[in-house]
């Protein structure tokens, strides 16, 4: 909770204080009592009234703060001063839930922050210059060490190795370079010297693209009309002007000396129209769903996310750490000529020493204590895999050029992953498949989707084509695009903004870094909690605390129940008003019966909106 939101909660605290002391107070004791109800008023009002003065002076008069602002002044002179205090202690309640709700909206995208190279290391006057990347002009040369973030686009002009490329792809496998490859800002180098020609300044490099079309946008997107906003615009100047006829009208034809009757009647009929029902209930509603989303593990950032979900037309997801587990791990192992669990101990012991993401797999997939004293020589390849001595025995293990460097006869293995061969004493042993395995909840997440009127789904990813081609068959996903950066995402993203209806939403889902623009861009962005990046947890409206898909589909069918609730109460609480409003101009019904009622009304909505909490969980 921010300053700002303690702040209206403090005075909303104490505002109540006062009044329960003043109702309290003997009626003999009236200064006190009502100097307590105008201290009661001013705390809670205050803004309200500054907020009405200032949009009349700006020309925007008919709003729910003018409302405010009239009736409780219109109780004032009629002498109802409980009920004007009351009525702005209801409004004020019901705006603190409001507020409550939209500050857990987007904060700023510092996170993502970390990808921005702080320096880049130029090569000038035969020396080595640490500048910052803003002051590296086209065509200079640039020097990558170990550990280092590649501060601009560029090719290879000399060295080799494993680039990190994560934070472009979402792809934990790292990408292997070699003089005259293209070279992208914001990949990390793993173990590797470069020196890179720059090809791009700054400015229109890769990594300021990405920041760029976060910023933008964050601002491009739209935020939904508070309903009460909306309401008041014609609600609003419907009531005053009713009420300034049913002053005015009747003593014309009856005679002025009835003015004060009709006054009286018109005032209250102006204190009746305070929407307190629709000022408590509506977000209050969407409270409910909030809340009932987050006792499942979604957060939704604000009230305005919750209401758009109800309108997904088309979801696009992301593959690694979204669909998949984001985890490389060892799928399948086919040896010959050795048993399959030689073939991973000699692979697990030849790979011991490295911290590639793949010998990771190897290493866990073997899961027993390696002996490196067994181990008499170890040389990493490259870009190929490693050559090593392991009990006597020469080890071979890595990809299929490793195999013809060293002309090994060998069976190509055509299975979806990663395919790790290896040889031992120049002799092929058989292949290990390497890959990132489908979360078992994505399966409910696509049978989901449909029933929650969901039209399409599309998956975006930076993995390999035969690798998402895959993954996007088994899930049974409508569209798939493969080997794409950020801002291919974000162009593909847009075509399908333009295809969808235009009440219809769009969500995008996403774990990474690299989502960070298209999460802030697509109509409601949502992504993985658990295993997600920071960047795209704060780009995102919606976050899935538990990495699970299928609460994609929940939080869908949430925000469908919580605008039943919110248009019940609509419904129910207009109808009933528009009844108490009649009976009150006809003198009908006294103030306080109509209070009352207004007051049901309420209790019943508030009712009806904590049902939310009580929705059902989907079958799994």
């Amino acid at each position: 909770m921010n300053k700002k939101m303690k702040k209206k909660l403090g005075l909303i605290i104490s505002a109540s204080i006062f009044f329960v002391i003043a109702f309290c107070c003997p009626l003999d004791w009236i200064i006190l009592k009502n100097s307590l109800f105008v201290v009661s008023y001013l705390l809670v009002g205050f803004e309200i009234l500054r907020k009405a003065a200032r949009n009349i002076v700006n020309g925007h008069v008919f709003d729910e703060n003018f409302l405010m602002t009239v009736a409780t002044l219109g109780a004032f002179g009629i002498g109802e001063i409980e009920e004007a205090v009351a009525v702005m202690l209801f409004y004020q309640v019901g705006e603190f839930f409001q507020s409550y709700a939209v500050d857990k909206s987007r904060k700023s995208i510092t996170a993502l922050m970390d990808i921005r190279p702080d320096y880049a290391n130029v090569y000038r006057n035969k020396e080595i210059l640490k500048v910052d990347p803003d002051e590296v002009n086209v065509g200079e040369i640039i020097l990558i060490k170990p550990g280092e973030k590649v501060p601009l686009d560029g090719n290879v002009v000399e060295g080799e190795g494993m680039l990190n490329t994560l934070a472009l792809t979402g792809e934990a496998m790292p990408r292997h370079v070699k003089k005259d490859d293209s070279v992208l800002s914001g990949c990390i180098s793993m173990d590797a010297t470069l020196k890179l020609k720059v090809e791009k300044e700054f400015s229109e490099s890769t990594v300021s693209k990405i920041l760029e079309l976060v910023e933008n946008a964050s601002s491009r997107k739209s935020k939904s009309e508070n309903f009460i906003s909306k309401f008041a615009k014609f609600y609003t100047p419907i009531v005053v002007g009713i009420a300034v006829l049913l002053a005015l009208l009747p003593p014309m034809f009856l005679g002025w000396d009835t003015f004060s009757t009709w006054l009286y009647r018109a005032l209250s009929f102006l204190v009746v129209s305070c929407p307190c029902a629709l000022v408590i209930s509506i977000p209050l509603s969407f409270f409910g769903g909030i809340g009932a989303a987050a006792k499942r593990g979604i957060l939704v950032k604000g009230s305005n996310y919750l209401e758009a979900l109800s309108k997904t037309e088309l979801v696009i997801c992301d593959k690694t750490g979204t669909l998949t587990e984001g985890v490389f791990k060892v799928q399948e192992i086919d040896g010959v000529g050795y048993s399959d669990q030689d073939v991973l101990k000699y692979a697990a012991y030849a790979e011991y020493y490295s911290l590639h993401p793949i010998s990771l797999s190897l290493k866990e997939a073997y899961g027993k204590e390696i002996d490196d004293k067994l181990i008499t020589k170890n040389k990493e390849l490259s870009g190929k895999g490693v050559y090593s001595v392991v009990d006597g025995k020469k080890v071979l293990v890595g990809n299929d050029k490793l195999m013809e460097e060293y002309h090994i006869s060998y069976t190509k293995n055509h299975k979806v992953g990663t395919i790790i061969y290896v040889a031992i004493d120049s002799q092929f042993a058989g292949s290990i498949v390497i890959s990132d395995k489908i979360k078992e909840d994505a399966y409910l997440a696509m049978e989901q989707f449909r029933k929650n009127q969901v039209q399409k789904v599309v998956m975006l990813t930076g993995d390999k084509e035969n690798i998402s081609k895959s993954v996007a068959k088994k899930l049974g996903i409508d569209e798939y695009h493969a080997e794409l950066l950020p801002q291919e995402k974000v162009k593909l993203v847009e075509k399908y903004m333009s295809e969808k209806s235009a009440d219809g939403k769009l969500v995008f889902v996403g774990d990474g870094i690299n989502d960070a623009p298209v999460l802030a861009y697509a109509d409601i962005g949502i992504s993985m909690g658990g295993l997600g990046s920071d960047a795209a947890i704060e780009a995102s409206d919606v976050v899935i605390m538990t990495d699970q898909p299928s609460l994609i589909s929940e939080a869908i069918q949430i925000s469908h129940q919580t605008m039943r609730i919110v248009k019940e109460n609509i419904v129910f609480a207009i109808t009933v008003k528009i009844v108490v409003l009649l009976l009150s101009a006809l003198g009908l019904a006294t103030m306080w019966a109509a209070v009352f009622a207004d007051v049901g009304v309420s209790v019943i909505a508030i009712l009806n909106a904590l049902r939310i909490l009580r929705i059902k969980k989907q079958v799994r």
